[in-house]
Formats: structure tokens, C-alpha cells, sequence
């Protein structure tokens, strides 16, 4: 475990200075001119890509003024960071602090659940103030009020394999329409082996769908496509810069779509990015070490048995909740802070400076250093991996599992852990997102960005533009 005194070491959001928490303030000029609010959900996306070579679309309607660093909340993973764009609070009162959720009645770690539960999010709380919304393929949409709604909810059998692919809409009907007009969402495209720039493509079409047919007051769009590479080939690689164009041409075609419509005039366009990645090189197993010491059971099947052990690990990224018995916690917690490539191990004593103090958070939570990140293997030889090991199974799998982005030898999805090249998680100066206010209403609007901009100023500030009280 790195020393304390590292300077390397994480900590809580160690960005540079301080970030701005409170909404940005608006003239009533300025929010009387914005009539309609897009959300452009860029994952990966930071301040520094935005160039006139690289993304001339983005930087064009995205001036230098108008663009800042967006600290993330911690853990910078998918889910916790959502949550708090879109409802302004962070992990620790929200209670998504992976996006994985363990159950610690059933003892089951599940992840990517995709119901909306009792998550009241922007386009909820702007629905019941009487404007019109829109959110495409955020998490957990299934339930949501919104007047228009898309997310995958693939049609399974009792193994999770694919029998026919559906998307959960609102309206009812939305996805046969989508269908008609660009066929199926292209699953295979949006994550695993075959992942590329065509889930994206499908999702900004159907968001222009979502235009012409509701012409939504407030409209949150998810695009992926910098995830994949960001994780396969790492923030700094050539592939990455490259596919920094491919983005942008994506979005340069959705914006020029928009400046088209009627409204476009009134349209303040919000750029959000969940987080940015670190170049990583090695792949920790904290499974194997409670495996090892006899904390972590497995069954027949080599599946972990996770009622039958002391200590199991759910690993999400960069970042692992350790779920314990209460006399197992200080070994656990010894063993794993030893090994190497863990930076910090969260206690009781430290998760409301973390801002993971919430019953969903594990017994303790470890934090890799810069250049690793948590698997959630607990075996070495790959005969003793469970079924669903090397196959796209994102629901059985008790963790987070990059590897389903690489054909693997034996199956669908690789065992080798040291393919992946770049991950998230921690809340640092090199990994923060960003956030832009571009579009024709964001000339009236001030002051200009500086600094750094929290997570939970998003969903406020955009409810200062549409004047939502």
C-alpha cells in the first residue's frame, strides 16, 4: 500500500482548487431566451480534447470561456456519477456508490439493474413542473416519467442469453418506430468485443426522433462511444485521439440537425462528461487474496459463494467495496491494504469525507493507485473460472468486467485481465470530466465558466436555465 504521505496517493476529489458546488446564476434576460435545454451526456470527454483539430464541431460551439473541468463525485464509475448529474446530490445520500448494488439480505452483488426504483432525477422533477422531457439510455431508466424514453432491455432467457432485442420506451410503441426506421439498437455494438461508434450512431437518430416528434423542453442524450476505447486502449493512445474525431463528427451531425429546428434559437446546449481515464498496466485480484486466506468460498461451479464466506470483494473499476463479517473485517482489511497497487483503504472513519457514508457502501472500500485497477477473479487457472467468465454476462457477474471489450481464446469474452489499457474511479486532477454551455441562448448567458464545476451543480444549474422552481 502506498504511504500516506505520497503525494500520488488519492484522495478525496483531489482536483486542483476549488469547485464551484452551487448552480450557476443566470440574468432573467438569460433565462427568459432559453426555452429548450439539451444535454449532450459525452463519457470520457475532458476540457483538454476540445481543440479545433481534434473536435472542430465541439469547439466551435463550445468557446474556451464556456467550457471547465467537471469534477466527478466519488467513485468516478458510471452510476454514482449519473446519479448525481442528474439530481445534484452526491453517493452518500443518494446510495449509489457503485454500479454494481449488494444485497447484503440475499448476499448477491448484481449490477447494471435498469429500473428507475425511487431515483427522482432532472427530467422527473422538470416533468412535474409542467415541461416536456427526454432522457436516452442513461441508467436505470425503465419506469421513468419522462414524456420520451429509451434504454436497452434486451429480451433473455433464465441464463441471460439474448432472444431478442427490445429497448423499454415512453411512450409504449417508440422502439417499434425506432426499429421500422434504423432497425434493431445495435447491442453488440454498444458494449463487448464488437463495441464501436454505432451504438452511438443509433442513439443520437433516435434522439432526433425524440426532437421531431416531442420536441422536449429538456432533453438528456447518452452518448458512449469514448468509453470503449477510453477502456481498451487507454486516454492517451493513438486510438483514442482518433476516435476523439469520430465523436465529434457524430455530434457535429446531431448539433447540425438541431440548428435546424424551430427552436433552435432558444437552445442552450449542455456538454457533460461522467469522468475522464488514467492510462493503466496492472490489473489487481483482491478475490484472490480472501480466496487465498480462506474468506471467499466458491461453490461446484467455481462460482464465488458469497453466503458461504467471510469476505468478498465487489470491484467496479478503480475502485472495490469490501463486504465482510463483522469478525473478518480487520483481516480482510489487513490483507487487502498489503497489496500492492492499493492506494487508500476507506474505514467507517473516512466515508463522509469520501462521500460514500451510506449503508450501500462496502465494510471498507479500497482505492487502486493511478496505473491499476480491480478484476473480480478469485481463481488463477482459468479451468476453475465460472461459466459465465467468458461470456457477455454484465448481469451474473459479481463485478465490473472491462474484458468483455476483447475476444477472448476459449469463449466470447478474454480471461486476460492485462489487455485493459485505461480505467476510472478515483477522483483526481488527471481523470475529471467537463462541462460547456454552448448554443445561440448561451450568448445571454453569464458569467463566463472558471474553475472547476462540481457534479452537483449540473441538475440545479439546469434548472436555473429553465426557470424550474
Amino acid at each position: 500500500m502506498t504511504d500516506e504521505t505520497d503525494t500520488a496517493s488519492a484522495t478525496p476529489h483531489d482536483t486542483d482548487g476549488e469547485a464551484a458546488t452551487a448552480p450557476l446564476e443566470f440574468s432573467a434576460e438569460a433565462t427568459d431566451a432559453t426555452g429548450r435545454v439539451i444535454v449532450l451526456d459525452v463519457v470520457g470527454l475532458q476540457s483538454h480534447h476540445i481543440d479545433a483539430e481534434r473536435t472542430p464541431t465541439l469547439h466551435s460551439l463550445f468557446p474556451a470561456e464556456r467550457v471547465a473541468d467537471l469534477r466527478p463525485p466519488f467513485p468516478a464509475v458510471t452510476v454514482p456519477v449519473q446519479t448525481t448529474l442528474a439530481t445534484g446530490v452526491g453517493p452518500g445520500e443518494h446510495g449509489d456508490v457503485s454500479s454494481g448494488e449488494f444485497d447484503r439480505e440475499r448476499e448477491v452483488a448484481e449490477f447494471w439493474e435498469r429500473d428507475r426504483g425511487d431515483r427522482n432525477r432532472i427530467w422527473e422533477t422538470a416533468s412535474q413542473a409542467g415541461l416536456t422531457t427526454g432522457a436516452l439510455f442513461f441508467q436505470h431508466l425503465i419506469g421513468t416519467t419522462a414524456d420520451v424514453a429509451v434504454t436497452p432491455s434486451p429480451i433473455e432467457d433464465e441464463d441471460n442469453n439474448l432472444l431478442e432485442m427490445n429497448c423499454w420506451t415512453n411512450p409504449d410503441g417508440f422502439y417499434d418506430d425506432l426499429r421500422d426506421d434504423y432497425a434493431h439498437f445495435p447491442l453488440h455494438n454498444y458494449w463487448g468485443p464488437g463495441a464501436n461508434e454505432e451504438g452511438s450512431r443509433w442513439i443520437l437518430a433516435a434522439a432526433k426522433e425524440a426532437v421531431d416528434r416531442f420536441d422536449p423542453d429538456l432533453l438528456w442524450v447518452y452518448v458512449p462511444h469514448l468509453d470503449y476505447v477510453g477502456q481498451s486502449d487507454g486516454p492517451g493512445s493513438a486510438a483514442f485521439q482518433t476516435e476523439l474525431e469520430t465523436v465529434d463528427d457524430l455530434l457535429g451531425d446531431f448539433l447540425s440537425f438541431l440548428s435546424e429546428t424551430e427552436r433552435w434559437g432558444e437552445t442552450v446546449v449542455n456538454l457533460v462528461s461522467e469522468y475522464g481515464f488514467h492510462d493503466v498496466e496492472r490489473p489487481l485480484f483482491p478475490n484472490r487474496v480472501l480466496r487465498d486466506a480462506g474468506l471467499l468460498e466458491t461453490d461446484s461451479a467455481g462460482d464465488a459463494d458469497i453466503s458461504a464466506s467471510a469476505a468478498f470483494a465487489m470491484v467496479d473499476h478503480q475502485i472495490a467495496h469490501v463486504y465482510a463479517d463483522e469478525g473478518a473485517v480487520e483481516t480482510a482489511r489487513e490483507l487487502l491494504g498489503e497489496l500492492d497497487g492499493v492506494d487508500t483503504v476507506i474505514g467507517d472513519g473516512e466515508k463522509d469525507e469520501w462521500g460514500i457514508d451510506h449503508p450501500n457502501a462496502g465494510d471498507f472500500v479500497l482505492v487502486a493507485d493511478r496505473d491499476a485497477w480491480f478484476q473480480y477473479y478469485w481463481w488463477t487457472d482459468r479451468a476453475n473460472a465460472p461459466p459465465y467468465a467468458t461470456d457477455m454476462d454484465i448481469h451474473d457477474k459479481p463485478g465490473f468486467d472491462p474484458c468483455e471489450l476483447f475476444f477472448g481464446d476459449d469463449g466470447l469474452v478474454s480471461l486476460d485481465a492485462t489487455n485493459v489499457s485505461g480505467s476510472h474511479g478515483r477522483a483526481d486532477e488527471s481523470a475529471v470530466g467537463c462541462y460547456g454551455l454552448g448554443g445561440p441562448a448561451a450568448a445571454e448567458l453569464a458569467p463566463e465558466l472558471e474553475g472547476t464545476v462540481d457534479a452537483t451543480a449540473v441538475t440545479p444549474t439546469i434548472e436555473a436555465l429553465l426557470d424550474i422552481t
